[in-house]
Formats: C-alpha cells, sequence, structure tokens
C-alpha cells in the first residue's frame, strides 16, 4: 500500500545578497530569473511558493500570478526562511504538507525532473 505524500516547494528569495543584490530579479531572457525558478518547479509541484522578506521580490512574484509570502528579515538562511513560509502557508491554506522542498531561488535552469528525483526519496 502506497502512502500519498503532500509536498509544497518553496523558493527562498532575498533582495539584499552581498555578491549580487537583486539577484532573484535579474532578467533572463525577458523574465525574472525567480519566475524562472517557480516555472520549472511548478511543472511537478501543485503548491509552490516563494519565501520573501522583500517588498519588490514579493510585488514581482504576484505580478506574473506566483503564490508568495512574507518572511522576516532577520534569517540567516534559505532554510529558516522556508520553515517560517511552510508555517504561514499551512495557516493560510489550512493544510498540511508532508514533505517541503526547499528549491533554490538561484537556478533558473533546474529540471522538473531533478524536483521529480527528489520528490522519490520521499514515497
Amino acid at each position: 500500500m502506497t502512502i500519498l505524500k503532500k509536498y509544497i516547494g518553496i523558493i527562498p528569495a532575498r533582495f539584499a545578497s552581498t555578491r549580487f543584490p537583486g539577484k532573484p530579479l535579474a532578467i533572463i531572457q525577458g523574465k525574472p530569473m525567480i519566475q524562472r525558478v517557480y516555472e520549472q518547479a511548478s511543472k511537478v509541484l501543485d503548491i509552490v511558493y516563494v519565501a520573501t522578506d522583500d517588498e519588490r521580490i514579493f510585488k514581482a512574484v504576484k505580478e506574473f500570478g506566483g503564490r508568495v509570502t512574507m518572511t522576516s528579515t532577520r534569517h540567516s538562511s534559505g532554510t529558516d526562511r522556508c520553515a517560517e513560509a511552510v508555517g504561514r502557508v499551512e495557516q493560510e491554506l489550512g493544510e498540511q504538507f508532508d514533505v517541503v522542498l526547499n528549491i533554490q531561488g538561484d537556478e533558473p535552469f533546474i529540471e522538473p525532473q531533478q524536483i521529480s528525483l527528489l520528490m522519490e526519496c520521499f514515497v
């Protein structure tokens, strides 16, 4: 008997990078990087959210029709940002997730198959 797991993809994105400020909004072939990551993840995950502490990123995600949640500016890692975000999203949607996938926001060419392979680890 296979037990179905409920998956969510969270893409942590912050504007204030020391090496490349605003990287999630960098345009790649006409689209912000964060949009490219979101679109690739959405090919295999039903629920994907961007987790950000920046209004510019929040607005950009809303503009392309993505799901986004605001998080604290105090996080020291993307994993911390994901943990806060999944709690907010579970409360917002009224459901719980079995598996949270932390999808790096600076991987615009991530292949959906890579995400699928990761998901198979939790079946």
